[in-house]
Protein backbone atom coordinates (compact mmCIF):
# COMPACT_ATOMS: atom_id res chain seq x y z
CA UNK A 1 0.00 0.00 0.00
CA UNK A 2 1.14 3.36 -0.87
CA UNK A 3 2.12 5.81 2.36
CA UNK A 4 -0.28 8.48 1.05
CA UNK A 5 -3.34 5.68 0.85
CA UNK A 6 -1.94 3.97 4.45
CA UNK A 7 -2.61 7.49 5.76
CA UNK A 8 -5.75 7.92 3.96
CA UNK A 9 -6.86 4.39 5.44
CA UNK A 10 -5.80 4.76 8.69
CA UNK A 11 -7.10 8.07 9.27
CA UNK A 12 -11.09 7.14 7.97
CA UNK A 13 -10.40 4.17 10.48
CA UNK A 14 -9.47 6.37 13.58
CA UNK A 15 -12.40 8.36 12.69
CA UNK A 16 -14.94 5.37 12.46
CA UNK A 17 -13.55 4.15 15.68
CA UNK A 18 -13.60 7.78 17.08
CA UNK A 19 -17.49 7.76 16.38
CA UNK A 20 -17.72 3.76 17.65
CA UNK A 21 -16.67 5.42 20.96
CA UNK A 22 -18.32 8.39 21.02
CA UNK A 23 -21.24 6.15 19.94
CA UNK A 24 -20.81 4.05 23.42
CA UNK A 25 -19.90 6.53 25.68
CA UNK A 26 -23.28 8.44 25.32
CA UNK A 27 -25.20 5.07 25.53
CA UNK A 28 -24.01 4.64 28.65
CA UNK A 29 -24.44 8.24 30.51
CA UNK A 30 -26.87 8.36 33.43
CA UNK A 31 -28.77 11.58 33.78
CA UNK A 32 -27.46 13.22 36.71
CA UNK A 33 -30.24 13.49 39.98
CA UNK A 34 -31.86 16.98 40.83
CA UNK A 35 -30.34 18.11 44.11
CA UNK A 36 -30.92 20.87 45.98
CA UNK A 37 -28.15 21.46 48.06
CA UNK A 38 -28.51 23.74 51.62
CA UNK A 39 -26.05 25.97 52.82
CA UNK A 40 -23.96 25.32 55.10
CA UNK A 41 -24.65 27.74 57.97
CA UNK A 42 -27.73 29.26 59.65
CA UNK A 43 -29.59 30.40 56.38
CA UNK A 44 -29.20 27.11 55.15
CA UNK A 45 -31.11 26.01 58.45
CA UNK A 46 -34.06 28.12 57.40
CA UNK A 47 -34.15 26.55 53.92
CA UNK A 48 -33.78 23.09 55.40
CA UNK A 49 -36.96 24.41 57.26
CA UNK A 50 -38.71 25.59 54.76
CA UNK A 51 -38.52 22.50 52.65
CA UNK A 52 -39.88 20.76 55.39
CA UNK A 53 -43.07 23.01 55.30
CA UNK A 54 -43.27 22.77 51.82
CA UNK A 55 -43.67 19.49 51.86
CA UNK A 56 -45.82 19.13 54.86
CA UNK A 57 -48.25 22.01 52.69
CA UNK A 58 -47.78 19.62 49.98
CA UNK A 59 -49.28 16.54 51.77
CA UNK A 60 -52.16 18.23 52.97
CA UNK A 61 -52.73 19.88 49.89
CA UNK A 62 -53.04 16.55 48.50
CA UNK A 63 -55.85 15.23 51.42
CA UNK A 64 -57.87 18.77 50.85
CA UNK A 65 -58.30 17.71 47.29
CA UNK A 66 -59.56 14.42 47.56
CA UNK A 67 -60.19 13.73 51.24
CA UNK A 68 -60.83 9.92 51.78
CA UNK A 69 -64.64 8.57 51.75
CA UNK A 70 -64.66 8.07 55.63
CA UNK A 71 -63.59 11.24 56.68
CA UNK A 72 -66.26 13.20 58.78
CA UNK A 73 -67.08 16.33 57.97
CA UNK A 74 -65.05 17.26 60.99
CA UNK A 75 -61.73 15.76 59.82
CA UNK A 76 -62.07 17.47 56.92
CA UNK A 77 -62.22 20.90 58.31
CA UNK A 78 -59.25 20.21 60.62
CA UNK A 79 -57.27 18.70 57.79
CA UNK A 80 -58.38 22.29 55.75
CA UNK A 81 -56.84 24.04 58.97
CA UNK A 82 -53.74 22.29 59.09
CA UNK A 83 -53.00 22.50 55.13
CA UNK A 84 -53.77 26.65 55.38
CA UNK A 85 -51.35 26.66 58.55
CA UNK A 86 -48.68 25.12 56.03
CA UNK A 87 -48.44 27.49 53.74
CA UNK A 88 -48.58 30.35 56.38
CA UNK A 89 -45.68 28.82 57.73
CA UNK A 90 -44.15 28.01 54.32
CA UNK A 91 -44.87 31.70 52.76
CA UNK A 92 -43.04 33.26 56.33
CA UNK A 93 -40.14 31.25 55.93
CA UNK A 94 -40.22 32.46 52.37
CA UNK A 95 -40.80 36.02 53.66
CA UNK A 96 -37.52 35.53 55.72
CA UNK A 97 -35.60 33.67 53.36
CA UNK A 98 -36.11 36.62 50.68
CA UNK A 99 -35.13 39.40 53.67
CA UNK A 100 -31.64 37.73 53.88
CA UNK A 101 -31.05 36.96 50.57
CA UNK A 102 -32.04 33.75 50.00
CA UNK A 103 -34.61 32.75 47.16
CA UNK A 104 -36.61 29.97 48.56
CA UNK A 105 -36.47 27.01 46.02
CA UNK A 106 -39.89 27.00 43.82
CA UNK A 107 -38.95 23.72 42.37
CA UNK A 108 -39.35 21.00 45.06
CA UNK A 109 -42.31 18.45 44.34
CA UNK A 110 -42.94 15.44 46.43
CA UNK A 111 -44.53 11.86 45.80
CA UNK A 112 -46.85 10.79 48.84
CA UNK A 113 -48.10 7.74 46.87
CA UNK A 114 -46.38 5.33 49.65
CA UNK A 115 -48.65 6.14 51.90
CA UNK A 116 -52.47 5.39 51.78
CA UNK A 117 -54.37 8.59 51.37
CA UNK A 118 -58.26 6.74 50.56
CA UNK A 119 -58.70 5.73 53.86
CA UNK A 120 -59.20 7.68 56.93
CA UNK A 121 -56.58 5.52 59.05
CA UNK A 122 -54.18 5.85 56.31
CA UNK A 123 -54.47 9.63 55.82
CA UNK A 124 -53.82 10.05 60.06
CA UNK A 125 -51.07 7.18 59.64
CA UNK A 126 -49.12 9.57 57.08
CA UNK A 127 -50.07 13.00 58.89
CA UNK A 128 -48.71 11.63 62.60
CA UNK A 129 -45.60 10.17 60.40
CA UNK A 130 -44.99 13.85 59.02
CA UNK A 131 -45.59 16.08 61.95
CA UNK A 132 -43.44 14.07 64.62
CA UNK A 133 -40.74 14.15 61.85
CA UNK A 134 -41.24 17.87 61.39
CA UNK A 135 -41.32 18.56 65.37
CA UNK A 136 -38.18 16.43 65.67
CA UNK A 137 -36.95 18.25 63.26
CA UNK A 138 -37.36 21.87 65.06
CA UNK A 139 -36.38 20.47 68.14
CA UNK A 140 -33.19 19.28 66.49
CA UNK A 141 -32.35 22.20 64.24
CA UNK A 142 -32.84 25.30 67.18
CA UNK A 143 -29.26 24.33 68.82
CA UNK A 144 -27.80 25.24 65.64
CA UNK A 145 -29.24 28.91 65.22
CA UNK A 146 -27.82 31.48 67.38
CA UNK A 147 -28.86 34.70 65.21
CA UNK A 148 -32.61 36.01 67.31
CA UNK A 149 -34.11 36.45 63.89
CA UNK A 150 -33.57 32.81 62.82
CA UNK A 151 -34.16 31.19 66.08
CA UNK A 152 -38.07 33.08 66.62
CA UNK A 153 -39.03 32.29 62.95
CA UNK A 154 -38.63 28.65 64.04
CA UNK A 155 -40.23 28.88 67.51
CA UNK A 156 -43.38 30.17 66.17
CA UNK A 157 -43.40 27.48 63.96
CA UNK A 158 -42.24 24.65 65.70
CA UNK A 159 -45.19 25.47 68.69
CA UNK A 160 -47.45 25.02 66.35
CA UNK A 161 -46.40 21.94 64.50
CA UNK A 162 -46.21 20.57 68.21
CA UNK A 163 -50.01 21.20 68.25
CA UNK A 164 -50.71 19.90 64.82
CA UNK A 165 -48.87 16.54 66.22
CA UNK A 166 -50.80 16.20 69.30
CA UNK A 167 -54.33 16.52 67.58
CA UNK A 168 -53.85 14.08 64.69
CA UNK A 169 -52.12 11.60 67.17
CA UNK A 170 -55.36 12.64 69.79
CA UNK A 171 -57.71 12.00 66.09
CA UNK A 172 -55.89 8.02 65.88
CA UNK A 173 -55.96 7.46 69.78
CA UNK A 174 -57.09 10.07 71.96
CA UNK A 175 -54.08 10.80 74.49
CA UNK A 176 -51.56 9.60 73.05
CA UNK A 177 -49.87 12.37 72.32
CA UNK A 178 -47.24 11.75 74.51
CA UNK A 179 -46.97 8.70 74.07
CA UNK A 180 -43.54 7.03 74.54
CA UNK A 181 -42.75 6.37 71.15
CA UNK A 182 -42.01 10.47 71.23
CA UNK A 183 -41.25 11.44 74.84
CA UNK A 184 -38.19 9.96 76.07
CA UNK A 185 -39.37 8.20 79.70
CA UNK A 186 -35.69 8.71 81.17
CA UNK A 187 -32.25 10.04 80.66
CA UNK A 188 -31.31 14.00 80.58
CA UNK A 189 -34.01 14.38 78.22
CA UNK A 190 -36.76 12.70 79.82
CA UNK A 191 -40.32 14.28 79.24
CA UNK A 192 -38.98 15.75 76.39
CA UNK A 193 -40.36 15.53 72.86
CA UNK A 194 -37.65 13.62 70.36
CA UNK A 195 -35.29 15.18 68.05
CA UNK A 196 -33.34 14.32 65.35
CA UNK A 197 -30.26 15.78 63.19
CA UNK A 198 -31.39 17.55 59.75
CA UNK A 199 -29.58 14.63 58.36
CA UNK A 200 -31.40 11.96 59.72
CA UNK A 201 -34.94 14.11 59.13
CA UNK A 202 -33.32 14.40 55.23
CA UNK A 203 -32.96 10.68 54.91
CA UNK A 204 -36.61 10.74 55.56
CA UNK A 205 -37.46 13.52 53.32
CA UNK A 206 -36.00 12.51 50.64
CA UNK A 207 -38.40 8.99 50.55
CA UNK A 208 -40.91 11.55 49.20
CA UNK A 209 -39.46 14.45 47.60
CA UNK A 210 -38.41 14.03 44.12
CA UNK A 211 -35.46 16.94 43.73
CA UNK A 212 -33.23 15.06 46.60
CA UNK A 213 -31.91 17.15 49.25
CA UNK A 214 -28.33 17.67 50.06
CA UNK A 215 -27.78 18.53 53.87
CA UNK A 216 -24.28 17.22 54.20
CA UNK A 217 -23.09 21.02 55.07
CA UNK A 218 -25.52 21.89 57.58
CA UNK A 219 -24.56 22.96 60.49
CA UNK A 220 -23.80 19.99 63.08
CA UNK A 221 -23.40 21.32 66.46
Amino acid sequence: MQRRSFFQVAGAAAATSALLLAGCKDDNVTPSEPTLTLGNDEKGVLSYAYVLEQMEASFYQKVVATPPADFSAEEKAIFQQLYEHEVLHREYLGEVLTSVGITPPTNLEFDFSSFTLTTRAGVLDAAQQLEDLGVAAYNGAAKLITTSLYLTALAKISSVEARHAALVRDLRQPGSFAAADVVAASGELAGLDDSKTPLQVLEVVNKYSVIKIAGADLPKA
